[in-house]
């Protein structure tokens, strides 16, 4: 990995070099202070975990930062600053690989970026034949395009994506309003027009824009029926549970029951193991724990079965550190931290940096699940990794959630690490 000199991130060395040079200017080994913080902390630290913060393949996290700050007498707010650097040079390392790969989609001519807003046009009529003729191959080519975009929500946020998602669905619709086709054709292209409604409305869910999302939705139910694919329609069904869940003032179960009822015989195992962990969601916020205990039983044992056959690229994404998550985020609602804690935990271990939204989001209620089970001050420190994950993210959940977490820890405040965060809450 490239590091960043000292002259970039405003003059702050990032936390890998800075660490190197910490410890060699004493002599001493990775070993060696992996040993020195394992009797500083009073469990034992791998001398592997050293390794991954000095080559940025880890970045340590607030506590970690206290220990260190500790073991070489600087500042923890000096570490705090390096590790923002190093976290910033790696999402730059993965935005370049990116441009990478899509250069040559970018040359195909299936994307042209505005200069003033980034986003992504379809002019229709270049995917016409002769006349008004759409060909068969056309839906292939949408469908290749759209899981290209769909993969840009890994690492931004909403309000970085909507506008190209929802210009991408207007192209869609138009072209396909305008265009001649067979009837296979026509299915095919209302099927892509529920996924990049379900994209539109994800994104605009993200950003806050919620009557936006309710529309996309809407867009992605009736194109999904349209279409008679089974699978679209659950997921958008699944899509405005969330969202009443959200903004509905009740609980979204009954649309999750019947995204989950909708589903075929023949579905694929990832997305019955996707529209369960819905369900479960939904039944959890509910303070349904049978309920949601069930349904995450269902979401395990699907994401499991074997199948020969691949799952739809709208659900790449649902494995089985996502059902931990899950099953983590549930336990969390229902007050259970016994049971939610290993779950967050072992997942978000796998968890990059990179994908910063999903892992701020997931940490407030691993930080949330502390606090239940009075670990009060490794909540706090959770929270402010949360407030690092976020800076940057157009998106407002984490933040979100994580002023939640501030205002439950309030009580708390005459213990350092909780005023510290609700001092850097204020500003």
């Amino acid at each position: 990995m490239a590091m960043m000199t000292t002259n970039e991130g405003d003059g702050v060395e990032p936390i890998g070099p800075l660490l190197r040079r910490l410890r060699m200017a004493g002599g001493r080994t990775q070993e060696g202070l992996a040993a020195d913080l394992s009797a500083r902390r009073g469990y034992p630290l791998e001398q592997g975990a050293v390794s991954r913060w000095e080559t940025h393949e880890r970045l340590p996290d607030p506590a970690s930062r206290a220990l260190l700050a500790a073991e070489f007498g600087v500042p923890e707010e000096e570490l705090r600053r390096a590790v923002a650097v190093a976290r910033r040079l790696r999402r730059q390392e993965h935005r370049n690989q990116t441009d990478q790969e899509n250069d040559v989609f970018d040359r195909r001519g299936f994307m042209s970026v505005s200069a003033g807003a980034g986003i992504a046009v379809i002019q229709p009529s270049s995917l016409l034949s002769s006349g008004r003729r759409i060909g068969a191959d056309v839906p292939r080519q949408l469908s290749q395009r759209t899981a290209r975009l769909r993969r840009l929500d890994d690492f931004v946020g909403g309000g970085d994506t909507y506008q190209m998602y929802a210009r991408e669905l207007e192209a869609t619709t138009r072209l396909t309003d305008e265009g001649v086709y067979s009837e296979a054709t026509g299915q095919a292209l209302r099927g892509i027009i529920a996924e990049q409604a379900q994209l539109a409305g994800w994104a605009a869910y993200d950003a806050g824009q919620y009557n936006d999302a309710r529309g996309h939705y809407m867009t992605a139910l009736a194109a999904s029926r349209a279409a008679e694919d089974s699978s679209l329609e659950g997921n958008s069904l699944a899509f405005l549970a969330y969202l009443e869940w959200t903004v509905g003032g009740g609980s979204g179960i009954r649309f999750a029951t019947a995204a989950y009822e909708a589903l075929g015989s023949g579905t694929a195992p990832v997305v019955r193991a996707l529209l369960a962990d819905r369900l479960a969601w939904q039944q959890a916020t509910s303070g349904n724990a049978r309920e949601a205990d069930y349904a995450l039983g269902i979401a395990e044992e699907a994401i499991r079965e074997h199948t020969d056959e691949p799952g739809p690229d709208w659900a790449y994404w649902v494995d089985s550190d996502e059902i931990a998550i899950m099953t983590g985020r549930c336990w969390a609602e229902l007050h259970r931290p016994l049971r939610a804690i290993p779950a967050l935990e072992d997942a978000l271990g796998r968890y990059d940096d990179s994908r910063s939204r999903d892992k701020a989001l997931y940490l407030t209620w691993l930080a949330a699940a502390y606090l239940d089970a009075g670990e009060v001050e490794h909540a706090a420190a959770i929270t402010a990794r949360v407030f690092d994950l976020s800076e940057g993210l157009a998106s407002i959940r984490p933040m979100g959630r994580a002023r939640l977490m501030v205002k439950r820890l309030e009580p708390h405040r005459s213990l350092a690490p909780v005023g510290a965060l609700l001092e850097r809450a204020k500003g």
